[in-house]
C-alpha cells in the first residue's frame, strides 16, 4: 500500500502572469490569479478591504453625477476637482466651491474673504472686493501642488492654467470661521495655461506645458520675470515634473531628464538621465521604499539613486505581471490612471478604468513592497478616476477615491463595495488561484486525502474551496466545489466584548478539508462573494497518496 506524502508552502511571491505552468511551480506559494487580495507585508495573501462613501450615511457629492477628476487631502479638508468647478468640504456632506477669482486692490495673497462673503462673491472685511466663479472650462485630470512653508495649494488640470488656492484659519475649526483667497496663476502671455503638473523645489514653483519648463522666482509662484525665474524648451512633450532626493527629475514619453541649477537664471539647464525609457502617466508616478514608481511603456519602473553622487539606476519592477501592463500601455489612452501610496502597508495601488466603463468592470494592481522586492495582485471592482493618500491634519494616514458618478469614498475600510447610495452596498468577490502543482512527478497519478488551509481571520470567514484535476481536463472527473469550516478571529480576554466572539480560538487556525478525486496534477482555487470580514491566507498543505505511472 503507498504511503501518504506531505506537500505544503507558504503564500508567497504574489501575482505571476509571466511565467508558464511549468516555470511557476518553482515558486510554488505564487498565484496564477490573485483577485482583491493584497500581498500582507506580515506573510500570506490578505483579502482587501472595501470602500463606504465619504461622510455615509448622509454624504453627498460635489456637483452632481460628473466624474471626479482630482482628490487630495488640504490640511484638515478634502477638495474634490469635478465638471468645472473646484470644492472643498471637511466631512463629505457640505461641499464649497473654491474656483473663484478674488480681485482686490490690496493685492492677492494678503487679502481674504469670510466663507459668507466667499459664497456671496461678495466684499473683503479689509476693503472692497469681488470673487466671482471662474469657471475651469473643460476640465482635465487635476494633480496638487502642497506648499508646506505657507500652507498653500495650486491645483492644475492640463487645460487651464494654475488655480491657486488659501484657506486660512485655525485648523479644525468650521469653514463658517476660516478664511479663503483663490485666484488663476495668469501670466501676461499665458505661458502656463495648460500645466499639468508642478512642483516646489526649495521654495520655486517649477510647472510644464507643452514641452516647456516654468521656473516661478523664489517665494513667488506668480513671477516668471525674476533673475531667478525662467524657462526651458525641449524637443518633445513632457508627461511630468516631479522631485526627487533634492533634485527635479522631468519625465517624457521616451525620456527622463534631470533639471539642475534651478535659480540661477544664467545655467538653468536640463540634462538627459535616459533617451530610451519614459513615462506614460504622470498619474502614476509615486515615491515608495525611497524609490520612484512610474508606468514606462514596458511596465512600472523605479528611479534610484545609486551609491554614486548625482547617478540613478532605472528598473523594471513588474515582470511577474507583464501582460497585464502590456494591456494597459497599449489601452493608454482610453483608461482614467490613477495611483497612490498605502504608506502603512508598504502598497503602491495603480487604478484603471474607461469612461464606459461600470464599476464592476474597472480593474487596479496593487504592488506590496516586501523584502524580495514588489509583489503584485489585481483588483476588479474599484473605479477610481481620482485617488488621494496622505497624513491627515492628526497625523493618521487617510484614502479617498472618487468615481465616475460623482460619489466620493474613504477608499480601503469596510468589508464591502459601495456606488454610493446607501442601498447599494456589494460584495467583494476574491480568487486565488494556485499553480498546477505535480509534486515534482508530472508521470504519477496522486490521490489526495486532505488539504489544510493556514488563515488569518479578522472576523467570520467560510470561503470556498475548488480542487480542479489535470489542469481542468472536461475527461477527468472534477468535484464539486467544497464550503470550507467557518472560522473566526479569537476573542482575547480583557479586550472582547462578552457574548461578541468566541474564546479559546486560534489566531492562525488550520481549516481541515477532506477532498475526492485523482490527477497527475492538482490545482486549488479559493473563492469568496460575501461582505465578511477580510482574512488572510498563510499557506496550504496536502495529504496525498501517490498511485500509477503513465
Amino acid at each position: 500500500m503507498a504511503v501518504s506524502q506531505p506537500f505544503g508552502f507558504a503564500c508567497t511571491g504574489g501575482l505571476n502572469k509571466n511565467l508558464n505552468e511549468l516555470e511557476i511551480l518553482k515558486i510554488p506559494g505564487a498565484a496564477r490569479d490573485l483577485i482583491n487580495y493584497e500581498v500582507d507585508i506580515d506573510g500570506g495573501y490578505r483579502r482587501i478591504n472595501g470602500f463606504l462613501p465619504f461622510g455615509y450615511p448622509t454624504h453627498t457629492r460635489p456637483d452632481g453625477e460628473n466624474k471626479i477628476l482630482g482628490l487630495t487631502q488640504y490640511l484638515d479638508c478634502v477638495i474634490a476637482c469635478v465638471n468645472d468647478g473646484i470644492y472643498i468640504t471637511q466631512d463629505g456632506v457640505t461641499w464649497t466651491q473654491i474656483n473663484r477669482e478674488f480681485v482686490h486692490t490690496g493685492g492677492h495673497i494678503t487679502d481674504n474673504l469670510t466663507l459668507a462673503e466667499w459664497n456671496a462673491g461678495g466684499t473683503a472685511a479689509s476693503g472692497s472686493g469681488s470673487a466671482p466663479i471662474t469657471v475651469r472650462t473643460n476640465q482635465g485630470q487635476c494633480s496638487f501642488v502642497f506648499i508646506e512653508s505657507t500652507g498653500h495649494i495650486i491645483i492644475l488640470d492640463g487645460v487651464n492654467a494654475p488655480y491657486y488656492f488659501v484657506l486660512g484659519g485655525t485648523i479644525g475649526d468650521p469653514l463658517a470661521n476660516r478664511t479663503f483667497h483663490g485666484h488663476t496663476l495668469a501670466d501676461s502671455s499665458s505661458e502656463r495655461v495648460g500645466a499639468a503638473t508642478g512642483v516646489i523645489y526649495r521654495t520655486q514653483f517649477i510647472t510644464h506645458a507643452g514641452n516647456t519648463v516654468y521656473i516661478a522666482a523664489i517665494d513667488d509662484p506668480e513671477d516668471l520675470t525674476a533673475t531667478s525665474a525662467g524657462s526651458i524648451s525641449l524637443d518633445q512633450n513632457i508627461v511630468a515634473i516631479k522631485t526627487f532626493r533634492d533634485e527635479v527629475f522631468i519625465f517624457c514619453n521616451n525620456s527622463i531628464y534631470r533639471l539642475i541649477n534651478v535659480g540661477v537664471a544664467d545655467s538653468q539647464a536640463v540634462v538627459p538621465v535616459t533617451q530610451n525609457v519614459g513615462c506614460i502617466s504622470a498619474y502614476s508616478i509615486q515615491e515608495i521604499g525611497g524609490d520612484l514608481v512610474f508606468l514606462s511603456p514596458d511596465g512600472i519602473r523605479t528611479l534610484a539613486a545609486t551609491a554614486r553622487i548625482g547617478d540613478v539606476e532605472l528598473s523594471s519592477v513588474s515582470r511577474a505581471i507583464q501582460p497585464i501592463i502590456v494591456n494597459i500601455a497599449k489601452n493608454i489612452n482610453e483608461y482614467n490612471i490613477s495611483s497612490e501610496v498605502l504608506r502603512a502597508k508598504s502598497q503602491y495601488r495603480l487604478f484603471y478604468s474607461k469612461d464606459s466603463e461600470e464599476r464592476e468592470d474597472s480593474k487596479g494592481i496593487i504592488g506590496t513592497f516586501t523584502g524580495k522586492g514588489f509583489e503584485w495582485s489585481e483588483t476588479i471592482g474599484i473605479q477610481a478616476p481620482a485617488l488621494a493618500s496622505d497624513f491627515d491634519e492628526l497625523g493618521v494616514e487617510k484614502s479617498y477615491h472618487g468615481d465616475n458618478k460623482g460619489y466620493i469614498y474613504c477608499h480601503d475600510v469596510g468589508a464591502s463595495f459601495s456606488e454610493g447610495s446607501i442601498t447599494e452596498i456589494f460584495s467583494i468577490p476574491s480568487t486565488y488561484d494556485t499553480p498546477n502543482f505535480d509534486f515534482g512527478d508530472l508521470g504519477t497519478r496522486k490521490t489526495p486525502y486532505s488539504v489544510k488551509v493556514s488563515v488569518t481571520p479578522e472576523g467570520f470567514m467560510q470561503p470556498t474551496l475548488h480542487v480542479i484535476y489535470d489542469y481542468g481536463d472536461v475527461n477527468v472527473a472534477q468535484p464539486d466545489p467544497y464550503l470550507l469550516s467557518p472560522a473566526s478571529s479569537p476573542s482575547v480576554f480583557g479586550i472582547s466584548q462578552f457574548g461578541a466572539g468566541s474564546f479559546g480560538g486560534a489566531a492562525n487556525p488550520m481549516i481541515l478539508q477532506p477532498i475526492q478525486g485523482s490527477g497527475h496534477t492538482l490545482n486549488f482555487k479559493i473563492t469568496t462573494n460575501d461582505t465578511a470580514a477580510p482574512f488572510a491566507i498563510n499557506g496550504l498543505y496536502i495529504d496525498y497518496y501517490p498511485s500509477g505511472r503513465r
